[in-house]
């Protein structure tokens, strides 16, 4: 996994942030906050959080999901991006590292929009559809355990509706998943995701290489 976008020499790295990234004070505090974390690689890139911000956007997205919180740097993008009335319904497991995403979600003034769920992710989404919310989501993304990653994009893909965006982040896996002689389990479980999705007419891809490699899945 990686925190900025895989392949660019250093100089064009700094030369896109430059160029075109317009991170908010409180997403860079995050940003800050989270390098001293032990897991700190498994924050999105900023130019990700951007990205995703601006699908947000076209969508005009008012309900989205998030697999997979950390310290919630890709909540706070989704959720400045919102509207007023619009929600982040959140999945994750750790109270530890929600602490932190809470704390930011306060300070910028969008803790209103995200209702986060502990518990595993699977019996979350389970939940959502057993209490009617089939169809009903315009945006999810999925950045957590890849062993479960088909898991939880079938989920998804019952919960957002026709017209919807799915994001599915460390798909390439710090290029891991080019390399033969690397086999172990969660590459595998990628490589067999990207094959999955490369077959799955209900949906139009792209595998957009920023960051870590993030595909889109637009369901149809």
């Amino acid at each position: 996994m990686s925190n900025q976008t895989l392949g660019l020499a250093p100089a064009l790295y700094d030369y896109l942030l430059a160029a075109s990234l317009r991170e908010s004070p409180i997403l860079a505090e995050l940003r800050r906050v989270t390098a001293s974390h032990p897991m700190a690689q498994m924050q999105i890139a900023p130019e990700q959080g951007q990205f995703m911000a601006l699908l947000v956007r076209l969508l005009q997205a008012k309900r989205t999901l998030e697999v997979g919180v950390f310290t919630g740097y890709s909540a706070l993008a989704v959720a400045l991006a919102l509207p007023e009335e619009g929600r982040v319904v959140a999945c994750d497991v750790s109270e530890d590292d929600t602490t932190i995403a809470r704390s930011f979600w306060e300070k910028a003034g969008v803790a209103h929009k995200i209702d986060l769920r502990i518990a595993p992710a699977t019996e979350t989404l389970d939940r959502l559809l057993q209490d009617g919310a089939a169809e009903s989501f315009d945006f999810a993304f999925i950045d957590a355990d890849k062993s479960s990653y088909l898991t939880y994009y079938e989920q998804a893909l019952r919960l957002v509706r026709p017209g919807g965006l799915i994001a599915i982040d460390n798909v390439l896996w710090s290029g891991r998943v080019a390399d033969p002689t690397v086999q172990d389990n969660r590459t595998e479980k990628i490589r067999a995701f990207n094959a999955h999705l490369l077959t799955d007419d209900r949906v139009d891809i792209s595998l957009v290489p920023i960051a870590d490699g993030l595909t889109l899945a637009l369901k149809r």
